[in-house]
């Protein structure tokens, strides 16, 4: 009988600790728990609602006072612990407040088996910002330490005219990965002549930053000129990148979940202290070339023929600004007809800047026989390394022309030295006095009943068919309106590419001038209005006129170039350089349309 009553005892407990283990099974709850209740204005607030059951049509509070940054981020646990269940989700949000103050956050809501659960407000003080923020960094944290963009200069107080490279560099933690980024605003360089460098491809290295590990890559260079000496001051590079930064959940095998986040980032704002030129020790015919450079004076041949003709090359070669200073003119003999120099370039822009020559090629022809020279012409470039002038003189060279006609007392000036050089004369060159003169009696007859008494007569007479030709020209040219409206924009063509030409040294000026030449071209050659100008209309009226793509593109970089130039500083060599493009593309036109 006691051990009956044993057993019904035991039986008894165990169905009272079953039934109560279902009880608690069965309870529900759903609750908001905050990681802080007093926060700074720069820190981050998490905000999760928890329940112990699967629900349905979760609402979340309105946030008031506060912006999600991050959510709602879902988790679900799930166990078994003795034969006993266990369950949790829990949705998450990241908050950033928007003010100082006391807010509340109202309550969340919940469908749990047929029944609305609600979740209890609670309250949060937003204070001043603190000094380090406490408490669980959120993904924006995390990618703001682990991600940022530097531009390295080379030099920051260089001289005027001398090279300056900008590398920008994205250094990125090993913790987060780098899934694309692309420009927001590149840097407009005002008061620099800049260069590209392509970046074909991007090579990732290890290296540090700030004292920490770091990898990093090179998304833009650029090579710098500055044009204006004092405080210079580059824009900086903004970039937004898209990248997967670690969290702190873990995935079914133990390793960190990763998030995408956003971030831009710029490179800030830097400053050139630019130093001018010394003037101690400045040569009187120094252009602006900075850099160290060799300077040669070439013909291509020394023994000739008259009317045969040879190319003497002026050529600088080195490393420098190439493109930014003028090239010493070829001073030679009045007796040889020389032509306008060809310029040729040969440059490449490394980091350390530009490299190559610059060449102007002139054709000489000459007309007589005899010695001619080319006088020593001097060319100067300042060394920013040694910080001094330098002025390299062309070797002297003699032109012999061999054979073809002869002239008397021949001369050769070379204003480039400021002296007179005698020709040296052939042996034959002097002309010899006549020894018949062949002299004729003066006529002593009389006007009246002459030849041309009756000859001018008889002029009024023949005059009169040309008078009526003329006239009839007249009135044929005075009705052709639509031939006149052509003639006269060809005349302000020319004449607006002279003032453009004339103007070479006035940036604004000539670039004003020579975007009238290029309208006024186009009003005679496609007889168009001001009006219709546009570069789509002009793009659209050349395809119909059959031009080839080369001189379109030409025709419409002009008048980009034209635009740009307004707001972008330009050299006379670059003027120069538009100058003959004009004149180039114009005169492909003329032989297409």
């Amino acid at each position: 009988m006691e051990l009956k009553r044993y057993i019904s005892i035991i039986a008894i407990l165990f169905l009272a600790s079953t039934l109560n283990a279902q009880n608690d099974d069965d309870s529900v709850t759903f609750k908001m728990e905050l990681s802080k209740d007093k926060l700074g204005i720069n820190e981050r607030l998490r905000v999760d609602f928890t329940m112990n059951k699967d629900g349905d049509n979760f609402s979340p509070p309105d946030f008031n006072g506060f912006r999600i940054v991050m959510g709602p981020s879902q988790s679900i646990s799930s166990s078994w612990v003795n034969g006993v269940r266990s369950f949790s989700k829990t949705y998450s949000y990241t908050l950033a407040p928007t003010a100082r103050g006391k807010f509340t956050i109202s309550q969340a809501t919940i469908d749990i088996d047929g029944t609305t659960y609600k979740s209890l407000p609670k309250e949060v003080e937003v204070t001043a910002a603190v000094d380090r923020p406490s408490g669980e960094k959120t993904i924006d944290d995390v990618a703001d330490e682990s991600l940022h963009l530097v531009a390295e200069i080379s030099k920051t107080n260089p001289y005027l005219n001398e090279a300056v490279t900008v590398v920008y560099k994205l250094y990125a933690s090993p913790h987060v990965d780098v899934t694309n980024f692309r420009a927001l605003d590149n840097p407009r360089y005002n008061n620099f002549w800049s260069q590209d460098i392509p970046v074909t491809k991007y090579t990732i290295e290890n290296t540090t930053y700030d004292g920490k590990p770091y990898r990093s890559v090179i998304l833009k260079r650029v090579v710098l000129y500055p044009q204006r000496e004092g405080e210079l001051e580059l824009e900086p590079l903004s970039l937004d990148v898209s990248l997967q930064v670690p969290t702190n959940k873990r995935d079914f095998f133990g390793g960190r979940v990763m998030a995408q986040a956003n971030k831009t980032v710029s490179a800030g704002r830097r400053t050139l202290q630019v130093k001018p030129l010394p003037t101690e020790g400045k040569p009187a015919g120094f252009s602006g070339a900075v850099g160290e450079f060799d300077f040669f004076v070439t013909p291509s041949k020394t023994h000739l023929n008259a009317s045969e003709s040879l190319q003497t090359t002026v050529t600088i070669k080195g490393k420098g600004n190439l493109k930014l200073f003028e090239i010493p003119q070829l001073n030679l003999p009045s007796s040889l007809e020389v032509y306008d120099p060809e310029y040729t370039e040969n440059i490449r822009t490394r980091l350390s800047g530009m490299e190559g020559e610059v060449v102007n090629s002139y054709t000489v022809v000459p007309t007589y026989r005899g010695k001619y020279p080319i006088p020593s012409i001097s060319f100067s470039y300042f060394n920013p390394k040694t910080e001094r002038y330098y002025t390299l003189n062309s070797e002297e060279a003699m032109i012999n022309v061999l054979e073809g006609p002869t002239s008397g007392a021949i001369t050769a000036e070379a204003p480039s030295i400021g002296s007179r050089q005698l020709v040296v004369a052939a042996s034959d060159q002097f002309v010899f006095n006549k020894l018949t003169p062949n002299l004729t009696a003066i006529s002593t007859r009389s006007f009246f009943g002459s030849t041309a008494f009756f000859m001018w007569w008889l002029l009024p007479l023949s005059l009169i068919p040309l008078a009526i030709i003329f006239g009839k020209r007249r009135e044929a040219i005075t009705s052709d309106v639509e031939g006149n409206k052509i003639k006269r924009a060809n005349r302000l063509a020319r004449k607006y590419l002279s003032a453009a030409k004339k103007a070479q040294g006035s940036k604004e000026s000539f670039y004003v001038a020579l975007e009238k030449a290029l309208h006024n071209y186009l009003k005679a050659k496609l007889k168009i209005e001001t009006s219709e100008f546009s570069k789509e209309k002009i793009a659209t009226l050349l395809e119909e006129k059959k031009v080839d793509e080369l001189t379109k593109d030409g025709f419409i970089g002009l008048l980009k170039s034209c635009e740009m130039a307004r707001y972008s500083p330009s050299t006379e060599v670059q003027m120069q350089q538009d100058y003959d493009k004009a004149s180039e593309v114009i005169s492909q036109l003329d032989k297409q349309i």
